[in-house]
């Protein structure tokens, strides 16, 4: 959860009127409980852009899954690797096999795991996103490989070191963004954008005014405005506090 300065700031930036929008990479509802106790109500971007929805209602109002032929193209790709894959369909967590990788997942977003056996036999509908789970050097390579396969037909990004994503190649961050901005209206131009990993740099790109925070991913902190203490020392917070005390 939120530590008490970062709940502060958020609730002073609301107060002030200012959107304060989360853009995660995580399921809708393993997020859900974190906006509550956060007290924000206004809709979220999930999945990596793939889904923005209310958290009050419910309601999803975007939903961008991999067309299914892609995705069953990607299951191979990845398994033919050696590489355990996560499923995601309804905002429901699948996969082939129990084990040690997907219950490291399951635990770490707090999630029921439903073993289908084999994938590709399963699957039969476009799923919201993949995740595949393994070594961080192992991904690494696992990423290039499979950026210059798709060569731009999907999404694939690392979210943590140990998750490398696959998502339509509609999806981003940047784009949930983007959607949000329509649905709600406000400017790109005026909105501030916090990161710390790879797939944020869509988002960072997006946004009018680009924060990494000071132990981000390199590539992100290429591409960031201004770099903010790192998570422990609540740095978002002190850039939201910098920000309401000038408007002062």
């Amino acid at each position: 959860m939120l530590q008490p300065r970062t709940q502060a700031a958020i609730a002073a930036a609301r107060a002030a009127g200012l959107h304060v929008l989360v853009v995660t990479g995580r399921m809708f509802r393993s997020v859900r409980p974190y906006l509550a106790a956060a007290g924000l109500d206004e809709p979220v971007v999930c999945y990596q852009g793939g889904v923005v929805a209310d958290p009050v209602s419910g309601d999803w109002l975007r939903h961008e899954p991999i067309p299914l032929e892609l995705a069953r193209e990607a299951i191979v790709a990845v398994e033919a690797e050696g590489f355990p894959l996560n499923c995601y369909v309804d905002d429901e967590l699948y996969v082939a096999k129990h084990t040690a990788e997907s219950e490291r997942y399951a635990n770490f977003q707090n999630l029921e795991v439903h073993a289908v056996g084999n994938l590709l036999d399963w699957l039969d509908g476009p799923p919201t996103k993949l995740v595949a789970v393994g070594d961080p050097d192992e991904l690494d390579g696992l990423e290039d490989r499979l950026l210059a396969h798709f060569d731009g037909r999907m999404y694939i990004s690392k979210s943590l070191p140990f998750f490398l994503e696959f998502a339509s190649p509609e999806v981003t961050k940047g784009s949930g963004l983007a959607f949000l901005a329509e649905h709600l209206g406000f400017s790109l131009e005026r909105t501030v954008a916090f990161g710390d990993g790879e797939n944020d740099i869509p988002l960072l790109e997006t946004a009018g005014y680009a924060v990494a925070v000071e132990n981000a991913h390199d590539r992100l902190l290429a591409v960031a405005d201004l770099v903010c203490p790192p998570v422990n020392e609540e740095g978002v917070a002190q850039v939201i506090e910098a920000y309401l005390d000038s408007l002062a």
